[in-house]
């Protein structure tokens, strides 16, 4: 459904004026064998999943970002007070997605939430806290374009930050736009 186990749309200053609905039949396909390891893969949706089935975006909501672009403050989420506490709030179709880390989920992970796995990217690549998994602190500019880094276990991974980007702005991996899913603006009632 999306809906995540915390407070949902408080404290959110400047509102987009959605309300969260269910994401019926929503799925978060996940390859189990990530691929590649070229790509800058970004998409007016959507980039991934945390751990409690919310969907993640990128720092904007602004449509597909340009990764390779300079950050962007006018349409940064956290900036113009369109977050929740938690990190999320209701888009366009209604549906409730995080579009930086998710600190309510976090906060109810304990002390192993900065070293945790917090989801997936469509990808098939981790999503990691604000540490890396060994405990160590993450030094200014190791983390690419994308906001992850090479890893000894899955090839690679992503990072969640207290700065902007916050979270992954795009997808080093493989992904089939055909089977991710979308979720669509709602339309006004007739």
């Amino acid at each position: 459904t999306t809906y995540p186990d915390h407070a949902l749309m408080t404290g959110i200053t400047g509102s987009n004026e959605q309300v969260p609905v269910p994401a019926v039949g929503f799925s978060a396909p996940i390859p189990l064998a990530p691929s590649g390891l070229d790509g800058v893969n970004s998409r007016d949706n959507a980039l991934g999943v945390a751990i409690n089935g919310v969907p993640i975006y990128d720092y904007t909501s602004a449509g597909e970002l340009d990764p390779s672009g300079a950050y962007d403050a006018s349409l940064d989420t956290v900036v113009t007070g369109q977050l929740d506490i938690c990190g999320g709030h209701a888009g366009r179709g209604d549906d409730y997605h995080y579009h930086k880390a998710p600190n309510c989920m976090m906060d109810a992970m304990g002390d192993s939430a900065d070293t945790a796995i917090l989801g997936w990217g469509y990808d098939g690549y981790p999503l990691y806290g604000y540490l890396t998994p060994q405990g160590e602190a993450i030094a200014e500019g190791d983390l690419d374009v994308c906001h992850g880094m090479a890893d000894d276990t899955f090839g690679y991974r992503y990072h969640a930050s207290t700065e902007p980007p916050y979270i992954f702005q795009c997808l080093r991996g493989e992904i089939d736009e055909d089977i991710l899913p979308r979720v669509s603006p709602l339309k006004a009632a007739q």
